[in-house]
């Protein structure tokens, strides 16, 4: 099963980068919860939930989807009814914040009490308005294994690549400054297409899925590490 969620991942993920970022839902105006089915998001793009941000598991936490607002929602976050005009306003499913807006009541118990960190940055919003974002790998440090996310560089942060684990993730588990990194190439390895960001002792390898991501992605790290935020900036350099 495992296998199987890998593989549907890296399907979900290719998809995304070949035809444009699956946004994948458009959200529903606020005005239309519950008269409108949403589209659900799908399960195989977040791995964790979508409200309070803690990771799924098969066992403790498990994926829900909101009947309101169609977000994958842990149980903790789903734990509420509300009648859903769509459904002839039988009660249904739905996650707090819906909830709240829906019925009008209060929640006693405040979830939402902490500032958001940095890394608390939905993948899909940001994917949405980035420089560059696509699925990659980065190795670990003997280069036999490693992880496979979801990289975006924002345009509004250019200079640090955030990783998410998946595309429709709403927080991002790392992020690397890339100000003052050089960006290395590297041959081909077992048909991956490899390439590293290195400073001082610090060096991370990435594989891309084709020669030509990779570029993309070289050109992207290379302009952010010489903090180049905007194209027009490196068109004037080139022209001195």
């Amino acid at each position: 099963q495992d296998a199987i969620d890998r593989k549907e991942k890296r399907s979900e993920t290719f998809k995304t980068a070949v035809h444009g970022l699956e946004t994948d839902t458009p959200a529903l105006k606020t005005e239309e919860l519950g008269r409108r089915a949403p589209q659900w998001v799908r399960d195989n793009l977040v791995t964790m939930c979508m409200r309070c941000k803690e990771p799924f598991n098969a066992i403790t936490r498990r994926r829900h989807h909101c009947r309101a607002c169609g977000y994958v929602v842990c149980a903790r976050c789903s734990d509420y009814k509300a009648e859903l005009q769509y459904d002839g306003n039988r009660p249904n499913r739905v996650c707090q914040e819906c909830y709240i807006f829906l019925t009008g009541h209060t929640v006693l118990e405040d979830r939402e009490g902490k500032h958001k960190g940095i890394l608390e940055k939905g993948a899909a919003e940001v994917s949405s308005r980035s420089l560059l974002c696509s699925s990659l790998q980065l190795l670990d440090k003997n280069g036999k294994g490693g992880t496979r996310g979801w990289f975006v560089i924002p345009q509004d942060d250019p200079l640090v690549l955030y990783i998410y684990a998946a595309p429709q993730d709403v927080r991002a588990h790392t992020s690397i400054p890339l100000l003052g990194y050089q960006v290395r190439d590297m041959p081909q390895s077992e048909s991956r297409h490899l390439f590293q960001l290195a400073q001082s002792r610090q060096v991370f390898t990435f594989v891309a899925d084709t020669e030509e991501l990779k570029r993309r992605w070289m050109r992207a790290m290379a302009r952010s590490a010489a903090g180049i935020t905007h194209p027009e900036e490196e068109e004037e350099e080139e022209e001195e």
